[in-house]
């Protein structure tokens, strides 16, 4: 069972912040923080998803019009993150599942640590592509900034659905909105 939470990107800084005055200069921050995150999330749904070139692991240069006339199912995770560890068995029986369809999987580690993520792969016996993305350059393109989220990219580009937390992929519902997307 996938449990419904999910990772927050960077690492924990604990503040202490007294007074009424410590107060302001807080929720001022959040709310400049909220505008900046808004205003750089730009893979919306209906919107064209922003483009990338990454090297998976398996060697090939890829680049988002790689997949025109495909649906990508694009899943940003990392090894550090339980909800994401959870979900990948169920991203890998999708990618057997609707393996000759056209939909593809394909997933980008932010692992600063590239000998844990090949230990990951190998461990895990991952099925579809991935590529590691270290300084999350192309997460942040997208918006993201908790893991596991996933973006449903339409044949022609666009993001049809963005999906925060982990998943269960093999939900009979999931499918065939994948298969409805790809004809």
């Amino acid at each position: 069972m996938i449990a419904n939470s999910f990772c927050r990107a960077g690492r924990r800084h604990v503040a202490t912040i007294s007074g009424r005055r410590g107060h302001r200069r807080l929720l001022g921050l959040a709310l400049l923080l909220g505008w900046n995150m808004a205003c750089h999330a730009r893979a919306r749904p209906g919107a064209a998803a922003p483009d990338f070139k990454l090297t998976t692991a398996q060697g090939h240069v890829r680049r988002l019009a790689d997949y025109r006339g495909r649906v990508l199912v694009l899943n940003f995770w990392a090894t550090w993150c339980p909800p994401c560890v959870e979900e990948v068995p169920s991203l890998n029986l999708l990618q057997r599942r609707l393996e000759g369809t056209h939909v593809t999987v394909l997933a980008i580690s932010v692992d600063q640590d590239a000998a844990a993520y090949q230990r990951f792969l190998h461990t895990y016996g991952i099925l579809f592509p991935t590529a590691r993305d270290a300084e999350a350059e192309i997460p942040r393109r997208y918006g993201t900034v908790r893991y596991p989220e996933t973006y449903i990219i339409d044949p022609d580009g666009r993001v049809a659905r963005k999906i925060v937390g982990p998943t269960d992929w093999n939900n009979p519902e999931m499918v065939q909105y994948l298969r409805d997307l790809a004809r």
